[in-house]
């Protein structure tokens, strides 16, 4: 049999489509993974707080410090990620998800009563989930 004559039969999805090769995806995919990797590798070198010094900067964030109550949001960014990926796949952007659960964070330092005997990151949780 002559290769000339045969035909390579491609492979493809259920919907009949070819699939994408990664240099086939949009740039924009490629930087939007790229912005991700630098901000999770960002955050992550950022120090977690201890037990004393949470529960002082939540008391001055509690009485309207506005560098207490972002030093403390950015102490306590990883968990955003964390909640974030348990939404993720229900068709809203990973990087959509970290900003707006970043903004429940914000809420949740500014509204932490510290002396409620509670600590931040279990409150902070719920308004992340509500963002």
């Amino acid at each position: 049999m002559d290769r000339s004559s045969t035909v390579a039969v491609k492979k493809r999805t259920r919907s009949g489509r070819r699939p994408a090769r990664a240099s086939q995806l949009p740039k924009a995919i490629d930087e939007g993974r790229e912005s991700l990797d630098f901000y999770l590798q960002e955050i992550s070198r950022i120090p977690l707080l201890s037990g004393g010094e949470e529960t002082e900067l939540a008391r001055r964030a509690f009485k309207g410090d506005v560098d207490a109550q972002e030093k403390l949001a950015r102490h306590n960014v990883r968990f955003v990620v964390s909640v974030a990926k348990k939404f993720q796949n229900r068709g809203v952007p990973l990087m959509d998800l970290i900003g707006e659960g970043n903004v429940g964070l914000m809420t949740a330092a500014r509204k932490f009563d510290p002396d409620r005997g509670v600590k931040f990151i279990s409150y902070a949780v719920w308004w992340i989930r509500q963002a």
